[in-house]
């Protein structure tokens, strides 16, 4: 999956252009991007045998499935197991590193798509292994390396920055719908009609296909988005008013309960900056 790499900053790994990962014949294989601001970009719908690993340094990244969307905020890392079906989307300048494994040193690492919260080991070896030329030896400090990487990934906590997608095609063209118009007011009722189902037929249809209730899957709806607002820079301010919240503290409110810190804190944790 080619993540925009720096012409400026490629390495001599990269000279011959993008190699696909499942391609290389090693367990592991590491590369680094980075990008300017180059706007909004989005890969086509792909797979790879491989699993994959997304951690992002600087930037906002989302991934999205067949099932779900994944939001990636700073300093954190994606999980997308190998053979299943995802597209990227950026917004802006990103930084990260993005590891492929091979699905036989995969099989104790998770089974579905997760965010994964990141240590400095974590980091510092996904680094390094980007640093390998893409056929390193094996069997020497390079192995002992990504055996490493793979430990750590293992141990690694799972996140919640997760939006369950629903396979119908009025519900996804719903979520669409309230991603556009976040603060756009209207009742359960309101929202089914526009979707052209009973709000009957659209709560028991979230519920089957997601697990949650309309108002839980459209907070979360709101919660993905602040966080990708965040993670570019916007104000707490200025994200309770695009989301329709009468008051910042309200929305702060809900982000508190959610993900168990203020805006501001869980922001600066992903810059390192508390």
């Amino acid at each position: 999956m080619p993540i925009l790499n720096d012409p400026a900053l490629a390495t001599d790994r990269d000279k011959a252009g993008w190699v696909e990962p499942d391609d290389v014949p090693r367990p592991i294989v590491t590369y680094g991007f980075l990008s300017g601001d180059l706007g909004s970009m989005e890969t086509e719908f792909h797979r790879h045998r491989k699993s994959q690993l997304i951690l992002l340094m600087h930037g906002v990244l989302s991934c999205e499935l067949e099932d779900g969307l994944w939001i990636v905020p700073p300093q954190s890392a994606l999980w997308v197991p190998g053979d299943v079906l995802h597209n990227v989307r950026i917004a802006g300048a990103i930084e990260g590193y993005s590891a492929f494994i091979e699905p036989d040193l995969a099989a104790d690492l998770p089974r579905q798509c997760c965010a994964i919260s990141v240590t400095p080991l974590l980091r510092e070896l996904l680094i390094r292994s980007a640093s390998f030329p893409l056929l390193y030896p094996q069997g020497g400090v390079e192995t002992h390396l990504v055996t490493l990487l793979l430990d750590e990934i293992a141990a690694m906590p799972t996140g919640n920055l997760h939006l369950p997608m629903p396979r119908d095609a009025r519900l996804r063209k719903l979520a669409q719908m309230l991603t556009d118009e976040p603060a756009a007011p209207g009742t359960m009722q309101v929202w089914a009609h526009r979707a052209g189902l009973s709000e009957r037929t659209m709560a028991r249809l979230l519920s089957r296909e997601t697990g949650m209730s309309f108002g839980r899957w459209r907070q979360q709806i709101q919660l993905m988005l602040a966080v990708k607002w965040l993670g570019t820079g916007v104000s707490v301010q200025q994200v309770a008013d695009d989301l329709g919240y009468e008051s910042a503290g309200s929305f702060v409110t809900m982000f508190r309960k959610a993900l168990g810190t203020s805006p501001g804190r869980y922001m600066a944790q992903r810059r390192g900056g508390g």
